[in-house]
């Protein structure tokens, strides 16, 4: 039988090897990817560094704590540019050369449901901020999670702001594609149930210079109030266009489409008045402050800035607990099966990875109640979110009240 010849610079290495290898813990040698993909430029780049960088602090957390399911976690980082095509190319990337196992937080509606056939057919897990109905309606695995409020949850919420403020004449205004035109859908249903009746309805394209005409039919019909469902730059262009035209009524945006950018682009005259319904975070839970200064740290500003960070982190934690609940070697299905679980009512509640993790492991049941709200995810995979309405007054947001 031959030797194996070895020498002694390649023999002190293999030594070596086996001593970091036997000093590591257990869970050190098992590596579970998480891609985070975010719109960290494009329509959606006020919120997607924020998102970003709070996945990583939720990473570090995860792994100080000594891993979840006997695994450390590992954060790589894609720009979706807020824009299918390129985050497609990402979310390839990701998933094949980088090998991760879930994607974390996607942010508009035609980006995660451009790569939801990506993730549904390699078992990855996609945890997004997007309310596109189709995405809750084609998540035939289980496998995608909605931790923003989706479109039925978003026009009820525009409904109850509307009749909050007393309007009866409220008119439509969508940027043309899924997830826009579900939330005003679901709030004309809304409205309609209860006896109301919408005065005009327009679909708008994207990517235009002008939306005067669109504009011009609505205001005709005479509305109170303009139920606007679009992003930053259409959006922008509308309330400037409303401006010019003397239009008298009021208009109600979501927060996606608002944030500092609009203020800066339209000045305080401009916005003045204009209502803004959002998702907001439970600002005196303690999971938000772990987040908040986490946040602050890596951007300077408060974690109530940007609820979809706060999402963001509350993916990985969430994914983390249900890692540890589904226990060592679980696949991607089975992981998934609990992340409605750990946040589950009829648990114990917790607010940090690690207070989680020794409960499931005493095996006791967890209420998982994040940064971003409580997490009680409904038969579709969507977290029901904490709603509140701001008005924007001489140039700043100033809240008005919480709806749910």
């Amino acid at each position: 039988m031959a030797l194996l010849r070895v020498s002694r610079r390649e023999w002190a290495a293999l030594v070596g090897a086996a001593m970091i290898a036997a000093a590591a813990p257990a869970w050190a040698q098992d590596v579970y990817r998480v891609g985070a993909l975010n719109p960290v430029t494009g329509a959606g780049s006020t919120y997607g560094s924020g998102m970003q960088k709070s996945i990583y602090a939720a990473v570090a957390e995860v792994n100080a704590a000594g891993g979840a399911g006997g695994r450390r976690f590992e954060a790589l980082a894609e720009d979706t540019q807020t824009s299918p095509e390129p985050a497609v190319l990402a979310a390839k990337k990701l998933i094949e050369v980088n090998k991760a196992s879930a994607i974390l937080g996607t942010w508009s509606s035609s980006v995660s449901l451009a790569i939801q056939p990506l993730t549904q057919g390699s078992n990855t897990i996609l945890m997004h901020t997007s309310s596109a109905p189709t995405l809750f309606s084609q998540n035939v695995r289980n496998l995608g999670w909605g931790f923003q409020s989706g479109s039925k949850y978003n026009g009820r919420a525009m409904n109850a702001a509307v009749k909050n403020e007393g309007f009866k004449r409220p008119a439509i205004m969508a940027f043309n594609n899924d997830a826009a035109v579900g939330n005003v859908n679901a709030f004309k249903s809304a409205y309609e149930a209860e006896g109301g009746k919408i005065v005009a309805s327009v679909v708008y394209e994207p990517k235009r210079t002008s939306y005067r005409s669109e504009l011009e039919k609505v205001v005709a019909a005479n509305p109170d109030v303009i139920a606007l469902s679009g992003y930053l730059p259409d959006t922008t262009i509308i309330l400037r266009e409303a401006y010019e035209l003397g239009v008298n009524a009021k208009f109600i945006i979501p927060g996606w489409a608002a944030g500092p950018q609009l203020l800066q682009a339209l000045g305080p005259e401009v916005s003045e008045g204009v209502l803004v319904y959002e998702s907001v975070p439970d600002a005196n839970s303690a999971a938000f402050k772990r987040y908040s200064e986490a946040y602050q740290k890596a951007l300077g500003s408060s974690g109530e800035d940007n609820v979809f960070a706060a999402q963001a982190y509350d993916m990985v934690i969430s994914l983390a607990l249900a890692m540890e609940k589904a226990g060592p070697g679980s696949d991607n299905l089975a992981i998934a099966k609990e992340i409605r679980t750990v946040s589950s009512p009829d648990g114990q509640k917790v607010t940090s990875f690690a207070e989680g993790k020794k409960l499931l492991q005493a095996g006791q049941k967890i209420n998982y109640e994040g940064a971003s709200g409580p997490l009680d995810f409904d038969e579709d995979g969507n977290a029901v979110a904490i709603f509140a309405v701001s008005a924007i007054t001489k140039g700043k947001y100033v809240r008005s009240y919480v709806l749910n």
